[in-house]
């Protein structure tokens, strides 16, 4: 299947953006809709994948700072290949802004698996949306696809 990857602006593509997560973390996941849209979506870089059919089905988004998150794909396009396509684009993105470092929020029963992957604990595990968390850091050069289950 090909896919169509478009760096987007929150501003430009919210509606879009906004249906994606909310069919991912709201309804599928059941996340409170106030833990999903915050103030760091109108400063952060979106990627947007399209099927053959230019209907958006997955996204992600990285913050000025090297987060990660909001990782949503819809049911029936979790592949590798949307996984890979969508931190490609992310990571490309993370390159042109000289961000150095990735980070990311991973439940905690994924963090041995970011741990062999090369990511690192920082800080200490938090609660978000009722789900304990960990912050995990890994240099760009090194980043592997993380634990996509676990991630937000």
């Amino acid at each position: 299947m090909a896919y169509k990857v478009q760096q987007v602006l929150w501003q430009e593509a919210c509606d879009q953006l906004k249906t994606l997560r909310n069919a991912v973390y709201v309804l599928e996941w059941q996340l409170p809709e106030t833990t999903e849209f915050d103030d760091l979506d109108s400063k952060a870089a979106h990627v947007l994948l399209f099927c053959e059919q230019d209907t958006p089905i997955a996204t992600g988004r990285l913050t000025p700072n090297g987060e990660l998150g909001r990782i949503a794909v819809l049911p029936g396009h979790r592949t590798l290949a949307v996984y890979k396509l969508l931190f490609a684009a992310l990571l490309k993105h993370a390159e042109s802004q000289n961000i150095k470092q990735i980070q990311l929020q991973s439940e905690l029963a994924s963090v041995e698996f970011h741990q062999a992957k090369g990511f690192k604990p920082v800080g200490k595990v938090f609660i978000e949306a009722g789900i304990p968390m960990q912050k995990m850091v890994c240099n760009r050069q090194n980043f592997d696809i993380p634990d996509v289950r676990h991630i937000h």
